[in-house]
């Protein structure tokens, strides 16, 4: 069997903290992001729709696209750049 490395990709990413639905709403345009409360969003993405939890990373894929991951993934996934 072959293995394979991912490649090295820079996205974009904001952490969803229960107060921040409007700057998120903004970042996932022109995908519609619908509050279910203070501590859910839902996402449309390319997979339908998702939901984000208080303290869930909403990502800007290569294409675009946004979704949401779960911060023990999202830290092992992915390092800040300045």
């Amino acid at each position: 069997m072959a293995k394979f490395r991912k490649k090295p990709v820079i996205i974009e990413a904001i952490l969803f903290n229960g107060m921040n639905h409007d700057e998120i709403a903004d970042f996932c345009l022109p995908r519609v992001t619908k509050v279910g409360s203070n501590t859910t969003l839902i996402i449309s993405t390319l997979e339908g729709e998702m939901t984000a939890q208080k303290g869930d990373y909403i990502i800007k894929g290569v294409k675009g696209e946004t979704y949401p991951c779960k911060p023990d993934i999202f830290e092992e996934t992915y390092d800040m750049i300045l």
